[in-house]
């Protein structure tokens, strides 16, 4: 690999190493995020990539890295957008579920209500009372994809008069439509 990168224009090799970086890092955010999901057979399947990938780029520039500060700001270039678009990445994916808590008085928990039904989404609704009136938790476990799309029409048929908690679920088990 080193007589192949040796015998390419050094700016050419600069751009190599910062693409070979990115994509790179990118599987390591990816990676991560399968493992705290608990999707630990695509995350090894990702991490034996990364390390392929790792051990190519850095048995390549290791020797020259210090001596050529070019080729480190293209390494490091590369390493800041591979966390960049990693992390875009998982947030397009939304890999995982989420809980929605919503609290809103009795008028909007009802439309809230009739949107759920509408759309056979399981929910469960607790009375309680706020700082000034009674008001209800809405509380509803989701594929965390479907979390932003749900919380727009909600707000939206709320008048944004809804008080909203997003949480990650790492474990559940049972619920409506939510058997795992």
């Amino acid at each position: 690999m080193s007589e192949f990168l040796a015998s390419i224009h050094p700016v050419a090799v600069c751009f190599i190493v910062c693409a070979a970086k990115i994509i790179e890092i990118t599987i390591q955010s990816l990676k991560t995020c399968m493992m705290v999901k608990g999707q630990r057979l695509k995350a090894a399947g990702l991490g034996f990539i990364e390390c392929t990938i790792w051990g190519l780029v850095i048995s390549t520039i290791i020797g020259t890295l210090g001596d050529n500060l070019f080729l480190l700001a293209f390494y490091c270039v590369g390493y800041a957008t591979g966390l960049f678009l990693g992390s875009t990445l998982e947030n397009k994916i939304a890999l995982g579920t989420s809980s929605l808590q919503l609290i809103a008085n009795d008028e909007y928990t009802s439309k809230i209500i009739d949107y759920l039904q509408q759309n056979s989404r399981g929910y469960t609704v607790f009375e309680g009372y706020g700082s000034t009136d009674k008001m209800n938790m809405i509380m509803i476990v989701l594929p965390r994809r479907d979390a932003t799309p749900m919380l727009k029409h909600i707000r939206k048929i709320c008048q944004n008069n809804v008080f909203v908690v997003v949480d990650d679920v790492n474990k559940y088990a049972g619920g409506y439509g939510m058997l795992k």
